[in-house]
């Protein structure tokens, strides 16, 4: 499909709209593929229009963008309404890991309908914080402008929300790299047999973890409390290994802190509580770092469970397809370590998928629904999948299913990690598509091999005559992996590829990926 656009491309953004060059650049685009789609001429918006049309396409939401800092984003929104100020305050992900997107959860916010704040895993601190102050300075408003609250919604079947998780057979766990890699990466299976749970491909798979016992003996002998000390019907010990998160210390708990002592060390609790960093250690302090860096502080069982935070369900892309495989579900997950300071660090989820979960264990689940993250519904329309690292998830699920159901589609893996030796997922099958003719195209990317560093992006430069080729065809393009690099990285190669093998100028290529975007051609499944 070719876009057309208005030759030459005007500015349809007004000069003082409140952008950068490199945001009213792709606004303009947008806007201007928007606007030229039946092939009328394009004309600048007032201030007016340019404001209405952005509150009401997403697309146009100029702080959109999870590489762009939160502050930056804030400034964007200053003068919206609430709801839009706290979805600038989110992630900008999609990601689901709320079970809402970015845009809803702000809403239910702002609405009402949600009264929890620390659900946004990707924003962290600094959304959680903004969060705070967005929902405060609203509760001081008039009360004719302050949002009814109403009931939480039903948590619905079991296995279908984070709220009602069901409970699946742990499998089996096979190490994905070879000798030498530096990743510690796991193809996870699950037996969804007893929960009667499916899902189609693109959905992720929410796994209820719980924290290393290791971890929290040690945060409960530096507590010096019982293990057995009782929290709310539960022992101590209980609570800290399946209910509350271990990870950085939350302001609440420098709060508490902040009670209990006095003179200098209650000020720098009280200076951690509102996000400062007095001493230059905040990025050490977890819960453990912080009861150790206030060692005379004296909490009580019930009062530190109360002042950290939920320990939140983690979420994965699905890597297997429920034709081509009922009853189960495969995960594909690389294991979190990492060191700071002296102290060794590790994913809390990722680790228990790694080795403490053992096979015919249940662990509670849910079913994720895609957010606008799917197959075509036209089998037979080509797509291209970029995925490298566990990126390539959801496309090995993709890839078995267009199997499973004879979908006869063409099929293009973008596939890239650091070595081929020893970090070439899922080869011996995805070699074998490609050898049956059902992979038509196995691109492969490398950057730690001898030579100079090779990324995904770069070998779509590379091919980019044939990638333009097949998004003339309709192909859907997808892309998973890192929000932050990898997926800003794709998607200027893509702009790339258009404006060189299209003919088009930069601006016509931006609008090109946006009606891509737009119209579902364009798919991201970014953390």
């Amino acid at each position: 499909m070719t876009v057309q656009t208005a030759n030459p491309l005007v500015q349809v953004l007004p000069e003082a709209a409140p952008f950068s060059e490199e945001q009213r650049s792709w606004l303009n685009g947008f806007f201007a593929g928007l606007l030229s789609l039946d092939n009328a001429g394009v004309t600048a918006l007032s201030p007016a229009e340019s404001a209405a049309m952005l509150g009401e396409a997403d697309d146009g939401a100029p702080w959109h963008d999870p590489a762009m800092d939160i502050g930056e984003r804030m400034r964007l929104a200053e003068g919206k309404p609430l709801k839009r100020k706290l979805f600038a305050a989110m992630a900008q992900q999609d990601c689901g890991q709320c079970g809402y997107v970015c845009e809803t959860y702000s809403a239910a916010i702002a609405e009402g309908g949600e009264a929890r704040l620390n659900l946004c895993a990707p924003g962290g601190k600094d959304t959680l914080r903004m969060l705070k102050t967005l929902t405060e300075e609203a509760g001081s408003a008039p009360a004719a402008a302050t949002p009814e609250v109403t009931a939480p919604a039903p948590a619905g079947p079991a296995g279908r929300s984070r709220e009602n998780p069901a409970l699946a057979t742990f499998l089996s766990r096979r190490k994905l790299n070879g000798e030498g890699s530096e990743k510690e990466t796991y193809h996870v299976e699950f037996d969804l047999t007893e929960s009667g749970l499916d899902y189609v491909v693109g959905d992720a798979f929410g796994i209820v973890a719980q924290n290393d016992t290791r971890l929290v003996d040690a945060v409960v002998a530096l507590l010096g409390a019982r293990p057995d000390a009782d929290v709310g019907g539960k022992s101590l010990r209980e609570a800290l290994l399946a209910d509350r998160a271990l990870g950085p210390a939350p302001d609440a708990l420098f709060q508490l802190i902040s009670y209990v002592t006095g003179g200098e060390t209650r000020q720098k609790a009280k200076r951690l509580a509102a996000g400062e960093d007095p001493d230059g250690d905040l990025d050490r302090l977890d819960v453990l770092g912080a009861l150790h860096k206030f060692g005379g502080a004296r909490l009580s069982p019930e009062a530190f469970v109360e002042a950290l935070d939920e320990l939140q369900p983690r979420l994965y892309s699905i890597s297997s397809s429920c034709n081509a495989m009922p009853g189960r579900i495969s995960l594909t997950v690389d294991t979190v370590r990492y060191r700071i300071g002296s102290r060794l660090r590790w994913g809390v989820a990722s680790t228990y998928l790694a080795e403490r979960v053992n096979p015919g264990d249940k662990v509670k689940v849910y079913v994720q629904r895609a957010h606008g993250f799917g197959l075509p519904e036209k089998p037979e329309t080509p797509v291209i999948m970029c995925g490298p690292g566990t990126g390539i998830a959801p496309f090995r699920a993709f890839l078995h299913d267009r199997r499973a159901t004879k979908a006869p589609g063409k099929n293009w893996l973008f596939f890239g990690h650091q070595r081929r030796a020893s970090d070439f997922f899922y080869e011996e099958e995805l070699q074998a598509m490609k050898d049956a003719g059902f992979l038509s195209n196995l691109t492969l990317a490398w950057s730690r091999d001898a030579g100079e560093k090779v990324y995904v992006q770069d070998r779509m430069r590379e091919r980019g005559n044939e990638l333009w080729a097949w998004l003339e065809q309709g192909a859907h393009f997808y892309v998973c992996g890192d929000a932050r690099r990898m997926a800003k990285d794709v998607e200027r190669a893509l702009v790339d590829v258009i404006a060189e093998h299209g003919g088009r100028s930069s601006e016509d290529a931006v609008a090109y990926v946006a009606l891509l975007r737009k119209t579902g051609r364009y798919q991201a499944d970014v953390y």
